[in-house]
Protein backbone atom coordinates (compact mmCIF):
# COMPACT_ATOMS: atom_id res chain seq x y z
CA UNK A 1 0.00 0.00 0.00
CA UNK A 2 1.02 3.12 -0.72
CA UNK A 3 1.44 6.27 1.73
CA UNK A 4 3.05 9.43 1.77
CA UNK A 5 6.45 7.78 3.66
CA UNK A 6 6.80 5.83 0.57
CA UNK A 7 7.04 8.61 -2.10
CA UNK A 8 8.79 10.41 0.26
CA UNK A 9 11.42 7.49 0.31
CA UNK A 10 10.89 7.18 -3.54
CA UNK A 11 12.05 10.80 -4.28
CA UNK A 12 14.85 10.92 -2.14
CA UNK A 13 15.91 7.42 -3.83
CA UNK A 14 15.34 9.39 -7.12
CA UNK A 15 17.65 12.45 -6.04
CA UNK A 16 20.40 10.08 -4.88
CA UNK A 17 20.07 8.12 -8.09
CA UNK A 18 20.03 11.01 -10.20
CA UNK A 19 23.21 12.57 -8.73
CA UNK A 20 25.31 8.77 -8.99
CA UNK A 21 24.29 8.84 -12.26
CA UNK A 22 25.66 12.60 -13.05
CA UNK A 23 28.92 12.16 -10.84
CA UNK A 24 30.06 8.74 -11.49
CA UNK A 25 30.84 6.35 -14.25
CA UNK A 26 29.68 2.58 -12.24
CA UNK A 27 26.44 2.95 -12.31
CA UNK A 28 23.16 0.48 -13.50
CA UNK A 29 19.87 1.65 -12.57
CA UNK A 30 16.92 -0.86 -12.23
CA UNK A 31 14.14 0.74 -11.81
CA UNK A 32 10.47 0.03 -12.43
CA UNK A 33 9.40 2.88 -15.37
CA UNK A 34 7.14 4.69 -12.55
CA UNK A 35 9.84 5.04 -10.15
CA UNK A 36 11.77 7.02 -13.58
CA UNK A 37 9.13 8.27 -15.35
CA UNK A 38 9.35 12.32 -15.86
CA UNK A 39 12.86 12.64 -14.09
CA UNK A 40 13.25 15.94 -15.56
CA UNK A 41 16.03 17.40 -17.39
CA UNK A 42 19.58 15.75 -16.87
CA UNK A 43 20.94 18.74 -18.59
CA UNK A 44 19.20 21.40 -15.64
CA UNK A 45 19.69 18.95 -12.86
CA UNK A 46 23.59 18.56 -13.39
CA UNK A 47 23.49 22.65 -14.39
CA UNK A 48 22.39 23.47 -10.96
CA UNK A 49 24.78 21.30 -8.97
CA UNK A 50 27.31 23.12 -6.47
CA UNK A 51 30.31 21.90 -5.76
CA UNK A 52 32.48 23.78 -2.45
CA UNK A 53 35.97 22.69 -1.09
CA UNK A 54 38.38 23.71 1.56
CA UNK A 55 39.90 26.51 1.13
CA UNK A 56 37.84 27.70 -1.92
CA UNK A 57 37.85 31.26 -2.06
CA UNK A 58 33.75 31.93 -1.30
CA UNK A 59 32.09 34.24 1.44
CA UNK A 60 29.02 32.72 3.35
CA UNK A 61 26.40 35.53 1.22
CA UNK A 62 27.89 33.75 -1.80
CA UNK A 63 27.07 30.55 -0.53
CA UNK A 64 23.95 31.04 0.91
CA UNK A 65 22.52 31.87 -2.78
CA UNK A 66 23.28 28.60 -4.11
CA UNK A 67 20.93 26.44 -1.98
CA UNK A 68 18.42 28.98 -2.53
CA UNK A 69 18.63 28.90 -5.91
CA UNK A 70 18.68 25.22 -6.02
CA UNK A 71 15.53 25.05 -4.01
CA UNK A 72 16.30 24.35 -0.60
CA UNK A 73 14.11 25.89 2.40
CA UNK A 74 15.72 28.10 4.69
CA UNK A 75 14.64 26.75 8.27
CA UNK A 76 16.95 27.52 11.14
CA UNK A 77 14.28 26.12 13.43
CA UNK A 78 12.85 22.88 11.97
CA UNK A 79 15.81 21.38 10.01
CA UNK A 80 14.77 18.49 7.48
CA UNK A 81 15.54 16.90 4.34
CA UNK A 82 15.15 19.54 1.84
CA UNK A 83 16.39 22.16 4.21
CA UNK A 84 19.19 24.44 5.12
CA UNK A 85 20.06 26.90 8.47
CA UNK A 86 22.71 29.48 9.10
CA UNK A 87 24.22 29.89 12.39
CA UNK A 88 26.68 32.75 11.94
CA UNK A 89 29.02 31.21 9.70
CA UNK A 90 28.21 27.73 9.52
CA UNK A 91 25.40 27.14 6.88
CA UNK A 92 24.13 23.23 7.42
CA UNK A 93 22.64 21.74 4.67
CA UNK A 94 20.29 18.95 4.83
CA UNK A 95 20.52 17.07 1.04
CA UNK A 96 17.13 15.96 0.07
CA UNK A 97 18.92 12.73 -0.73
CA UNK A 98 20.60 11.97 2.37
CA UNK A 99 18.18 10.98 5.61
CA UNK A 100 19.98 11.04 8.90
CA UNK A 101 23.33 12.91 7.13
CA UNK A 102 23.77 16.80 6.50
CA UNK A 103 26.68 18.78 5.43
CA UNK A 104 27.68 21.39 7.47
CA UNK A 105 30.10 24.32 5.66
CA UNK A 106 32.29 26.75 7.54
CA UNK A 107 33.30 29.62 6.77
CA UNK A 108 36.23 32.28 8.06
CA UNK A 109 36.43 35.23 6.80
CA UNK A 110 36.25 34.78 2.71
CA UNK A 111 37.18 31.08 2.63
CA UNK A 112 35.85 27.72 3.15
CA UNK A 113 37.40 26.72 6.04
CA UNK A 114 35.72 23.24 7.05
CA UNK A 115 33.43 21.00 5.44
CA UNK A 116 31.93 17.86 7.68
CA UNK A 117 29.31 15.17 7.06
CA UNK A 118 26.94 15.19 10.60
CA UNK A 119 24.42 13.71 11.83
CA UNK A 120 21.29 15.26 11.66
CA UNK A 121 19.71 14.91 15.30
CA UNK A 122 22.72 15.38 17.11
CA UNK A 123 24.93 17.77 14.86
CA UNK A 124 27.81 15.24 15.81
CA UNK A 125 30.38 15.14 13.34
CA UNK A 126 30.32 12.11 11.10
CA UNK A 127 33.56 12.85 9.03
CA UNK A 128 35.68 15.70 7.58
CA UNK A 129 35.49 16.05 3.95
CA UNK A 130 37.69 17.77 1.50
CA UNK A 131 34.61 18.77 -0.96
CA UNK A 132 31.35 18.26 -1.68
CA UNK A 133 29.05 18.48 -4.60
CA UNK A 134 25.61 19.96 -3.75
CA UNK A 135 22.70 18.81 -5.48
CA UNK A 136 19.26 20.15 -6.90
CA UNK A 137 16.68 19.82 -3.45
CA UNK A 138 13.91 18.77 -6.07
CA UNK A 139 14.30 17.01 -9.03
CA UNK A 140 12.05 19.15 -11.24
CA UNK A 141 14.60 21.91 -11.42
CA UNK A 142 15.36 24.38 -14.78
CA UNK A 143 17.84 27.45 -15.27
CA UNK A 144 16.68 30.85 -14.85
CA UNK A 145 17.24 31.31 -18.57
CA UNK A 146 14.73 28.95 -19.68
CA UNK A 147 12.05 29.88 -17.15
CA UNK A 148 12.77 33.51 -18.69
CA UNK A 149 12.53 32.19 -22.12
CA UNK A 150 9.06 30.47 -21.00
CA UNK A 151 7.75 33.25 -19.36
CA UNK A 152 8.22 35.71 -22.34
CA UNK A 153 6.13 32.65 -24.77
CA UNK A 154 3.12 32.68 -22.53
CA UNK A 155 2.90 36.49 -22.42
CA UNK A 156 3.36 36.79 -26.19
CA UNK A 157 1.19 33.93 -26.18
CA UNK A 158 -1.90 35.15 -23.90
CA UNK A 159 -1.50 38.76 -25.74
CA UNK A 160 -2.33 36.98 -29.22
CA UNK A 161 -5.34 35.03 -27.31
CA UNK A 162 -6.90 38.33 -26.05
CA UNK A 163 -6.57 39.59 -29.53
CA UNK A 164 -8.49 37.12 -30.83
CA UNK A 165 -11.46 37.11 -28.23
CA UNK A 166 -11.48 40.31 -28.73
CA UNK A 167 -12.01 40.42 -32.65
CA UNK A 168 -14.23 37.75 -32.22
CA UNK A 169 -16.27 39.02 -29.44
CA UNK A 170 -16.07 42.66 -30.47
CA UNK A 171 -15.86 43.56 -26.76
CA UNK A 172 -12.74 45.31 -25.38
CA UNK A 173 -11.40 42.82 -22.66
CA UNK A 174 -10.36 44.28 -19.03
CA UNK A 175 -7.36 41.52 -18.64
CA UNK A 176 -4.89 42.96 -16.01
CA UNK A 177 -1.22 42.98 -17.17
CA UNK A 178 1.20 40.11 -16.04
Amino acid sequence: EKDSSINDEIGRLRLSTMGSLLTRQDVIVVASVSCIYGLGSPEDYQGMMVPVWTGQKLTREEFLSSPVGMLFERNDIAFGRGKFRVRGDVVEVHPAYLDETAIRVEFFDDEVERISSIHTLTGHTIDRLENHTFFPAKQFVTSRDKMKRAMVAIREEAKQQVAKFEQESGYQLDVQQV
